[in-house]
């Protein structure tokens, strides 16, 4: 009975094997299904990236230091607007 389940566990293992390696057809591509921001066409102001809001993902990029850093964009962009020479 033991070398019934071993042959069982060497068949699934073998048809994963081969699962695996692509034989029996690829996988679908993976379909992403985090929202992406909302950017409006044109040139950016700094209430565009106040605005922005990412995905949250497990994985991802620490929410605090994203915001930061488009807060200081944002800025820049409103010092650029008032004083024209700074974008140059």
């Amino acid at each position: 009975m033991e070398w019934v389940l071993a042959m069982g566990a060497v068949v699934v293992l073998g048809v994963a094997a081969i699962a695996a390696s692509g034989r029996l057809g690829e996988m679908p591509a993976t379909v992403t299904d985090t929202p992406r921001p909302h950017l409006p066409n044109g040139v950016l102001t700094g209430d565009d990236l106040r605005g922005l809001r990412f995905g949250v993902v497990a994985r991802g990029y620490s929410m605090q230091q994203v915001d930061e850093l488009l807060d200081l964009l944002a800025r820049q962009l409103d010092a650029r607007d008032v004083d024209p020479h700074l974008g140059a």
